[in-house]
């Protein structure tokens, strides 16, 4: 099959790369020239893990390649995925300039039958808009038809989810293009559940609506198990087990971050309001994470007193492990509160510290996560980054003037870190 993607971010990079590791022929487009001449270097403007090599893979393979053009990616393609950014808007509705921008482009170089795929998330109705406008730009008046088919790519695991999904989901309201759009997919062999559009637009909202709930209840949970004397790792272990619940998202953390979670949380709530319904409980979602904050701070206050002029070591800054995404990560706004209240930093992350550095400055940025707690009052461990685990606590130990470590992901056993020596505070624990 011949494949299009408009936009190389997370989203279309990796769909664009996986379709062509499974044998189709894909053209990356994006607007954006510096991006596309990286990519055609070789080189990723993004960190996930195994993207690189399932690049260079399918490009030396001459199924995948990379423009700037929007008209090459119509007219070498059948299929048009739209993976732009949809960004939030300030009262927490989604700014769909892109995606219309998208639609008229296409529009304008349609000379024959194509099926245009909403891969981004979108709110419920955009199908609707993206096919008004590409009946109103297109001149040649050809048939096309418009289809949602959401991703559900976890940022660090997004190869993976992409190879092995657990469904595809394919919304449209004609016919035509169903069989076209599995053909995509069949190679994945994964369940295919196909809807009308704008089920499939909601069924993304829905689940990361969930998934966000998820983290927030566990969190909760966390501040009567601290209350009690209990320990929601245990808590969260017993009611994961329950097959209706599972296990996945009931860790107690900082709160949940990224470019995915809190966008499509506030997208939610607004859609739901605009068509007549509030939406308390995913307003209470999100007020949760918020004060989940508030409380891990004032934990760190209330133990150090004073944080002016107090020497902090941060491990971890991209808003989960296994990336390099620092947008709305909990661990950045940790720092920038402590900055605030006059502590200096010494941090560390795997792959992050290359695009943390242009949101956070005047810190001094490790090598080493072995050295950043140096000479320093206290530890917070901010990303649960495995590694962190294989810390060399010994030395991490002698190396501090107090040895106080706040692990806002429950990385260790707080009776072996007792044992160790440390003054040790963690979550729901």
């Amino acid at each position: 099959m011949k494949i299009a993607i408009i936009g190389t971010g997370y989203v279309g990079l990796v769909t664009g790369a996986c379709f062509a590791e499974i044998g189709h022929q894909v053209v990356c487009v994006d607007c954006d020239a510096e991006k596309i001449h990286t990519l055609k270097t070789g080189l990723m403007p993004i960190y996930e893990p195994g993207l690189d090599e399932l690049v260079a893979r399918n490009v030396a393979a001459g199924r995948l390649e990379f423009s700037t053009s929007t008209q090459e990616g119509v007219e070498k393609s059948t299929v048009i995925f739209i993976a732009v950014p949809t960004p939030p808007l300030p009262d927490g509705s989604v700014d769909l300039s892109f995606i219309e921008g998208v639609a008229r482009d296409i529009a304008r170089c349609m000379t024959g039958y194509r099926i245009i795929v909403d891969k981004s998330t979108v709110p419920v109705k955009t199908g609707e808009k993206v096919a008004e406008t590409i009946t109103r730009y297109c001149k040649s008046r050809v048939a096309f038809d418009v289809v949602s088919n959401p991703e559900f790519l976890r940022e660090g695991f997004a190869v993976e989810d992409c190879l092995h999904p657990d469904r595809v989901v394919i919304g449209t309201n004609s016919a035509r293009p169903v069989p076209t759009m599995k053909e995509i997919y069949a190679p994945l062999e994964a369940p295919i559940i196909v809807t009308d559009i704008s089920s499939a637009e909601l069924i993304k909202h829905a689940a990361n609506s969930f998934l966000a709930l998820k983290i927030s209840y566990i969190n909760a949970i966390s501040v009567i198990c601290e209350a009690s004397g209990a320990n929601v790792m245990e808590v969260a272990n017993g009611i994961g087990m329950d097959s209706r619940i599972g296990r996945a998202f009931l860790d107690a953390s900082l709160g949940f971050g990224g470019s995915c979670f809190p966008k499509d949380l506030s997208a939610f709530v607004k859609i739901s309001e605009q068509l007549g319904y509030d939406f308390a409980l995913l307003r209470e979602v999100q007020h949760i994470n918020a004060i989940q904050m508030d409380r891990f701070f004032k934990k760190i206050q209330d133990t150090l007193w004073v944080l002016k002029d107090k020497n902090i070591g941060v491990l971890g800054l991209a808003f989960k492990q296994n990336t390099d995404d620092v947008r709305q990560s909990p661990a950045i706004e940790l720092c920038h509160r402590l900055q605030k209240e006059g502590a200096v930093l010494r941090v560390f992350d795997p792959k992050a510290m290359g695009k943390a550095r242009a949101v956070l400055s005047n810190v001094t940025y490790l090598e080493d996560m072995n050295t950043v707690a140096e000479g320093c009052d206290a530890l917070v461990i901010a990303t649960e980054w495995p590694e962190f685990k294989q810390l060399d606590l010994q030395r991490v130990r002698a190396t501090m003037v107090c040895p106080i470590v706040f692990d806002g992901r429950n990385l260790f056993d707080p009776a072996e870190m007792e044992q160790l020596g440390f003054i040790y505070k963690s979550i729901g624990r």
